[in-house]
């Protein structure tokens, strides 16, 4: 097919936390990776995150990090998910070509407003 080209380029990477609790139902501290290499691994075999981000930090895509576009201009997204399936959602309007899988080679989906990215890959849409 015909080159695309955008305006702009937005990365958003969703990330799974898995942070144990103690008894008390606070967070638990450990001075290294390794003293609470067991409390963690027990977490992440339960496979239900303590907390879930974008972009690595509460907030890493809202006030002045918001992700904006002028009318009429071009964005191009990538979202990826490590762990889990995601569907990317435009609200009030949709991706006029999605790569869901993000090989650019394979021809995109047209007109979407929802789309799937599997757990541990990558899509796209512009």
């Amino acid at each position: 097919g015909a080159p695309v080209s955008y305006d702009r380029i937005y990365y958003i990477g969703e990330n799974d936390f898995y942070i144990p609790r103690g008894e008390d139902g606070t967070y638990m501290r450990f001075e290294d990776a390794g003293e609470g290499y067991s409390d963690m691994l027990a977490v992440m075999n339960g496979l239900i995150p303590s907390h879930v981000v974008f972009n690595g930090k509460v907030g890493a895509l809202t006030g002045p990090d918001a992700l904006t576009a002028e009318q009429g201009e071009t964005v191009l997204f990538v979202h990826s998910q490590a762990n889990r399936d995601t569907r990317p959602h435009l609200i009030g309007g949709h991706g006029d070509l999605v790569w869901e899988t993000g090989k650019f080679n394979n021809p995109p989906e047209r007109d979407l407003e929802t789309w799937f990215i599997r757990g541990g890959s990558a899509g796209a849409a512009l």
